[in-house]
């Protein structure tokens, strides 16, 4: 919502002001947060676990779908990038494969990429093609006698180049990793709260009958303010609190963290900034594509909203 909008700062100030405490300690902030974010989220997902970072929420995310599924493996897509805990590491090929490498337990699907990916737009059904990819991941996870705990994907994966999945794949994969047994998890940390313009959440792009198990949420959520959450199902939810380990922690959540989360929605609300993004965003296309009839330099141009990839190329044909 911008560098130190003056809403954000004075509620943040007035916050600090008035009380901030760890999160054992009740408060309306968090209850009042977790309303007001569950009425831009599909109804199922009604359970939030608030945290400190993407990463922090990431690796709750992992921990629950394990828990709820009593299953290990975990399928990401090519180039990924989750955060940086070590648990993160293992499921982001963008950081693996120059560390430690891959891990039995993960497997890596390719990008649903129809500019430079396996199929193209000339296609005929790349939807299915892509979505079976996974499912032939989970076939060869099962000959080895493995079983899949979920597919962990951004909802349009940004590190590995500005990708706009093709409607109706995660539909598919989805379909595929239930029948296995496992969850959805859809990272939004980079592309939710209104970025896409016509969606509060980037997810929404695949259709209105496609709902994730588990939703992970940071960077815009605090507009710079340590904050993130993972929105997921009252059933994940109880299958994680049966172990009688408690989810804590200690800021995730605080008066001061929920102070400023309900301030950037108010701003977002207030500035209408899902329809900047989208307008700003058609702009920027549009003075994009211009510039690919010029250059032939400049092979694609693909986004929604504020989220944006151009591909430069040195050979139309590749």
């Amino acid at each position: 919502v911008g560098h130190c909008h003056p809403d954000v700062v004075k509620a943040a100030h007035e916050q600090n002001q008035l009380l901030n405490t760890n999160s054992r300690y009740l408060h309306d902030n968090l209850v009042d947060y977790a309303e007001r974010l569950s009425r831009t989220l599909p109804e199922k997902l009604c359970v939030f676990y608030f945290l400190n970072s993407g990463s922090e929420a990431n690796d709750l995310a992992l921990r629950l779908a394990r828990q709820y599924t009593k299953h290990e493996d975990v399928i990401v897509l090519d180039h990924a990038y989750h955060g940086h805990l070590t648990s993160l590491i293992d499921i982001s090929p963008y950081k693996f494969r120059n560390l430690e490498g891959q891990k039995e337990w993960v497997h890596v699907a390719p990008v649903p990429d129809t500019y430079r990916g396996l199929y193209r737009e000339d296609h005929e059904d790349s939807v299915t093609a892509y979505a079976n990819e996974v499912k032939n991941i989970i076939e060869q996870a099962h000959n080895k006698g493995r079983k899949v705990a979920a597919f962990f994907v951004e909802s349009l994966p940004s590190v590995g180049g500005q990708i706009i999945p093709p409607a109706g794949y995660f539909q598919k994969v989805a379909e595929h990793v239930h029948k296995a047994g496992g969850i959805f998890i859809a990272d939004e940390i980079q592309v939710g709260f209104g970025r896409v313009g016509k969606h509060f959440w980037a997810f929404q792009l695949q259709g209105e009958d496609f709902i994730p198990d588990i939703v992970t949420m940071g960077k815009p959520i605090g507009n710079g303010h340590p904050l993130a959450c993972v929105a997921t199902t009252k059933e994940i939810a109880e299958a994680f609190a049966a172990t009688g380990v408690e989810y804590f922690n200690t800021f995730g959540g605080n008066p001061v963290s929920c102070a400023v989360g309900l301030a950037v929605l108010d701003v977002i609300e207030k500035e209408h900034l899902q329809a900047h993004a989208t307008e700003v965003g058609n702009f920027l296309m549009k003075l994009l594509n211009e510039q690919k009839i010029k250059h032939p330099i400049i092979g694609d141009v693909r986004g929604s909203g504020l989220f944006i990839g151009v591909d430069l190329i040195k050979d139309q044909a590749k």
